[in-house]
């Protein structure tokens, strides 16, 4: 089985580029199809988030099959808050099967935070947990169980990072947990703080992570000053410097989505300078008309 773009770009040493899309809250498959199509030739692929916020949504493997209709690669995002190894393993065979041949494996976001906060998690195995299951089944064509699978479900593996939470010095570590487990590719928590980041990439070098792993900086552009102040101040382990929220706010509210942009591709700028990353990640919470945009004017388009 031929290798996705997405891993072939990654292989070829080549800058990647990813975007992300939330599917809708409802059975309306043309929300993600019109989302998509803003995407479409500007990007190497595209995350499916999977039920973000504990919200319910349409299923991050259905939404995925409608990009692959398109012609387009998804990433297929799966938590493991709400399934067990029985269902996880068969998801992803399932997942295989429709085209998918990307993934990315979360613990997902508390269910108190989302529309049924009463519900049970399930966390029967953690995200580490599942991104060995994946390579197991990938590698040695066998799931947990030791079961010899008819058709191996050759996934390109990622797991995401958040190098601002802390405590600091264990982010590194996590890391590193991920690397051994077999993750292929790794998308950070979008970049606001350089110094840290900066610092964060050091110490991956330093224990050689960047030559086992693509790393992917995330990067959202901000759409106001009231947007950053809100980040900062209610999104856990996003890190907002002072004064760029004071830039935000120096600026006509007419020209702060313009400013955010700005923002934006200037960071995009220094981080293509940091040795060891492999790429970025594009989130455009429900901004994604300017994803096309923001990669034609940081020099990224077109796509290899």
């Amino acid at each position: 089985m031929s290798r996705g773009k997405l891993e072939q770009t990654l292989g070829e040493g080549k800058f990647a580029v990813t975007a992300e899309v939330g599917p809708p809250r409802g059975a309306n498959a043309e929300v993600i199809l019109k989302k998509a199509a803003l995407l479409k030739g500007c990007v190497d692929a595209v995350n499916v988030t999977d039920n973000q916020t504990a919200i319910v949504r349409m299923s991050s493997i259905s939404a995925c099959a409608h990009l692959v209709q398109l012609g387009m690669e998804p990433v297929m995002q799966m938590v493991t808050r709400d399934r067990n190894r029985i269902a996880l393993q068969s998801d992803i065979m399932g997942a295989y099967s429709l085209g998918i041949r990307n993934m990315l494996c979360l613990s997902g976001d508390h269910q108190t935070f989302g529309s049924e906060p009463g519900a049970m998690n399930v966390h029967d195995i953690d995200s580490v947990h599942l991104i060995h299951t994946v390579k197991t089944m990938r590698d040695e064509g066998r799931d947990m169980s030791g079961y010899e699978l008819n058709v191996a479900p050759r996934m390109f593996i990622g797991a995401a990072e958040n190098p601002f939470a802390d405590p600091f010095e264990y982010r590194v570590i996590r890391l590193a947990k991920k690397v051994a487990a077999g993750v292929d590719f790794i998308q950070t928590q979008c970049v606001y703080d350089m110094a840290r980041f900066k610092e964060w990439m050091k110490q991956a070098r330093d224990r050689g992570l960047t030559e086992k792993v693509y790393i992917l900086a995330g990067v959202t552009p901000l759409k106001s000053a009231r947007m950053a102040k809100y980040m900062a101040a209610k999104v856990a382990g996003i890190t907002i410097p002072e004064q760029m929220i004071t830039r935000m706010e120096g600026v006509a509210k007419e020209h702060a989505a313009a400013e955010g942009i700005k923002i934006c591709l200037e960071t995009i700028q220094e981080l293509r300078e940091i040795p060891g990353l492999s790429g970025i990640h594009i989130m455009a919470i429900e901004w994604e008309e300017k994803v096309a945009e923001i990669v034609k004017a940081a020099g990224l388009f077109p796509r290899p």
